[in-house]
């Protein structure tokens, strides 16, 4: 394997793992221009080196947050997450909605109920009668992922 390719393994990984660097262009710090082990496509690990930068080599907020590609405030939200989850805190959460919106346990459960009596019906139908029942609406595709996440578990 080329070093590319494991180059674009690395960035894959750290891609499907939600820590690469989006900002890694960002980064000047010399460590990370001048030595293979400093990787500015990882995000936990820039963040890392900005807080030591502060911490045990005196620089100033503002100057570390500089050469690592950050704002002060991101710095700041940086160390109190390190300061109450160690390297785990500096891991970007996942962004946007965390699960169904509108599908409740309630209308999942009524959802669920209509299709295992009549397995032949559509997610068109469901909706309808999702709309019907609770006068919500409801998209088609938002009730065929639902059933798709039902029959995983």
């Amino acid at each position: 394997m080329s070093a590319a390719d494991s180059s674009d393994d690395k960035a894959q990984a750290l891609h499907r793992n939600g820590t690469l660097n989006a900002r890694a262009d960002r980064v000047r710090d010399e460590l990370f221009l001048e030595r293979e082990f400093f990787d500015a496509r990882d995000v936990v690990q820039v963040k890392y080196e900005m807080l030591r930068r502060v911490e045990h080599e005196a620089w100033s907020v503002t100057r570390s947050a500089d050469a690592f590609g950050f704002s002060r405030p991101t710095y700041y939200e940086a160390r109190e997450a390190f300061e109450a989850e160690g390297l785990q805190g500096l891991v970007p959460e996942r962004r946007g909605p965390r699960g169904p919106r509108k599908l409740t346990r309630e209308i999942g459960d009524y959802v669920d109920d209509l299709f295992t009596k009549d397995p032949s019906l559509g997610a068109s139908d469901l909706a309808a009668a999702v709309a019907e029942t609770f006068g919500l609406s409801v998209h088609p595709r938002t009730v065929t992922r639902y059933l798709g996440r039902q029959k995983k578990r």
